[in-house]
This record gives structure tokens, C-alpha cells and sequence, in this order.
């Protein structure tokens, strides 16, 4: 199985553009005003015009208001969800969209029972747990952590980077990886060079485990 790589965060029609030039599978919106990495609906609206076909498109939001998730999706196009916050099962399923729940990892976490309550998600997006950031600080959790065996595909995101994606790949096995951090030139805009390697580099895992 071929690795899905996503990378998140974008903030410039070039950045998205360039990523689905490398073959990204999807692109990460952040619908969250106190990041960096937030976007208007507008520009939202003009990163989506300008990607080809079969890039898909996944809007983060962060436990925000029902009302203004569905002002996004009446605008934006949009394939998929991603609720970062602390949203209940019933509150990501309302929208009839497809959906990912992103885990904050720490020790005690149970990936099983929270596989079984967001048992209608798409994925469970496994992320470092940071006391007050909601992802993409950078920090990667220990992946000995992630079970074996899940009932939904495991996206694996923290800390990843050109360096490290490969042996992600090998030691995990993920349905895919999330980057964002890792492949910027600074918050929010993207670094080609550093795009380019970390797609390389998943593809190197992928050989090496097939």
C-alpha cells in the first residue's frame, strides 16, 4: 500500500500549486484564527480554484461554532473535515462530510476506544500532545504509542520532516502522513525544497516495505 502524503497549513495559491505539481494526495486548510497558518474564506476559495483534479482538499477547524464551519463549506469546496479540538463524536458527524479526528497522543491515550466512539471518521490523525498548542508545533510523540492493529487508517502527524519521514514509513506504517512545519521556510509558507525531499522520502519508506 502506497503511503498518502497531506500537507497542511497552506497560506499562498503558489505553495498548494507546487505541492500538487509533487503529487500530494491532499492539501490541509486551517480555518483556525489564532494560527499562524489561518485562512480567509477568500483565499481558501482562490487555493482551491487553482488545484488540478484528485488533490484533495481538507479544511481543519479547531472546536469552532457549527455556524461558521458551515459558512467555510457553503463557500469553500471542500472534501473532507479535520476537527483538531475536542469535539465530540455527534458534533464532527452533523455535516454529512467526511471526517478526521485528530489525537493529541500522551500515554494513557486509548487509540481502540477512541477508534470505536469516532467510529464513522475516515481516519484518526495521531498528533504530539502540546499543553496549549492544537498541532503543528513541531514536536513529535513516541510512536510506540500507535497500536498495531486500528479500525481506522492512521495518519501520522508531530515532528515530521524529510529526516524522519522514511523511517516513519518503515517503523508505522501509516495510511499516510500529515506535515506542516516541516516543510516551511517560516510559518505558513511553504518551502519547495524541503516539499519535494519529504514526498521523496515517503516514497523510499514505501520501497523499502513493499
Amino acid at each position: 500500500m502506497r503511503t498518502r502524503v497531506k500537507i497542511c497549513g497552506f497560506t499562498r495559491v503558489e505553495d498548494a500549486v507546487f505541492a500538487a505539481s509533487l503529487g500530494v494526495d491532499a492539501v490541509g486548510l486551517v480555518f483556525y484564527p489564532p494560527s499562524p497558518r489561518n485562512v480567509e474564506i477568500n483565499l481558501a476559495i482562490d487555493i482551491v480554484k487553482a488545484l488540478p483534479a484528485f488533490v484533495s482538499v481538507v479544511a481543519l477547524f479547531v472546536d469552532e461554532q457549527e455556524v461558521q464551519i458551515r459558512k467555510v463549506l457553503q463557500q469553500v469546496q471542500v472534501d473532507c473535515l479535520q476537527f483538531h479540538g475536542d469535539e465530540l463524536p455527534e458534533a464532527c458527524r452533523i455535516y454529512g462530510k467526511r471526517y478526521i479526528k485528530a489525537v493529541r497522543m500522551q500515554e494513557d491515550t486509548d487509540v481502540s476506544v477512541l477508534a470505536r466512539d469516532y467510529y464513522d471518521a475516515d481516519g484518526l490523525l495521531l498528533d504530539a500532545y502540546h499543553p496549549s498548542a492544537k498541532g503543528g508545533t513541531g514536536s513529535q510523540f513516541d510512536w510506540g504509542l500507535i497500536p498495531k492493529h486500528c479500525q481506522l487508517p492512521v495518519i501520522l502527524a508531530g515532528g515530521l520532516d524529510a529526516t524522519n519521514a522514511k523511517l516513519a514509513v518503515e517503523q508505522t506504517r501509516p495510511y499516510a502522513l500529515d506535515v506542516s512545519s516541516g516543510v516551511e521556510a517560516e510559518k505558513g509558507i511553504k518551502d519547495k525544497k524541503k516539499m519535494a525531499a519529504f514526498i521523496a522520502a515517503v516514497h523510499q519508506g514505501d520501497r523499502i516495505i513493499s
